[in-house]
This record gives structure tokens, sequence and C-alpha cells, in this order.
């Protein structure tokens, strides 16, 4: 858990999302945030889509926007985040996430604001030791807790080495005494 900035972020309970995404202002920042859930996508990485990066159901994150630049990531839109989509219209082409109308020069909504806005949906959440990084965490460590493959997260994560992927995954104090319940004499 997060704590002044140290640590890892938090996996976010089920709950904890829903009461998060209540807690959202506007449909932008909703559809920005349950994009880093439902694909398992760094903020920044969501914050650099562009429109036509949105093809039919598919989401493509150009190796331009990726934190290692290393390759281009597609993959089919989760059923729940298509309503995000509807819910947020997009009026032009160009930067899915553009800046508000404070007279900003940047092409996109900026990572400071984004987590400004996640701040703020904590704190009204009432949600402590969570980051933008928890959609990422809470999405791989779901997948890896439904048994997919780890090579399969990999491949939606776009970690270069399972070693770096597998820090990503919480183990609970369950899962470490059930584990330990399987040793026999």
């Amino acid at each position: 858990m997060k704590v002044k900035g140290n640590g890892q972020a938090k996996v976010l309970t089920h709950g904890e999302m829903i009461q998060f995404f209540q807690a959202l202002k506007t449909p932008r920042d909703r559809c920005l945030f349950a994009i880093c859930l439902f694909t398992g996508c760094r903020v920044s990485e969501a914050l650099q889509l562009q429109t036509s990066d949105i093809k039919g159901n598919t989401i493509v994150f150009r190796k331009s926007s990726t934190k290692g630049k290393l390759k281009t990531r597609e993959m089919a839109i989760h059923p729940q985040l298509l309503p995000f989509f509807d819910e947020y219209q997009v009026l032009k082409d160009g930067a899915l996430f553009p800046p508000g109308n404070n007279g900003a020069k940047k092409k996109h909504l900026n990572r400071v604001t984004a987590d400004k806005i996640f701040r703020d949906a904590c704190a009204d959440a009432k949600i402590q030791g969570a980051s933008t990084h928890s959609f990422r965490r809470t999405a791989l460590t779901q997948m890896s807790k439904s048994n997919i493959p780890l090579r399969t997260i990999q491949q939606i994560s776009g970690h270069s080495d399972l070693g770096t992927l597998q820090r990503y995954l919480e183990v609970s104090p369950e899962e470490i005494t059930a584990a330990i319940g399987h040793i026999q004499l």
C-alpha cells in the first residue's frame, strides 16, 4: 500500500472500485479510469490515446505512448468498458482526453491533472493507499487470481519480462495461509 508516495499502489476491492467510480464527477474521468482498469494500462498510456486508437471493438496502445516504447499493444475492448465510451461522447478527432478549456496548449489531459482527479475521488470515496497505478495492479492481480497464464497477462500489460510483472501481482495473507496448508509430513 502506498503511504506518502512510497510503496506499491493498493489493489482495489470491488467495493472500493464502485465507490471510486461513483465519486468521479464527469463521464470523461470515468472513461479514463475505466480504460486503465479494463485494459491494465498505465494512466499515461490512456491519456495519450487518440480517437483513432479506438477501432471497432479494439483499443490500440501505440508503442510511442508506452513506457518502454518497445511495441504496440492491441486488445479487445472489454464489454464492461463500452458503456463508459457511450457515456463519454468525444466531439472531434484527435486526443481522446483533450485538455480542459483553460487555454492549455497541450495535446491531451496531463498526468498531474489526472492524478488530482484520482486523489479527489479517492478522498470522496474514503480510499487510502491507492494511486493511479492501482487500476493496473488491480487488473493484473484479478487476471492472475482467475488463473490466466502469466504469459497472457504479460502480453496485455506490455511487461518485457515475467519478473517485473510478478512484482505487480498481490498475494494475500489468506493465499499464503492456504498454500502453507497444503504442506504435509
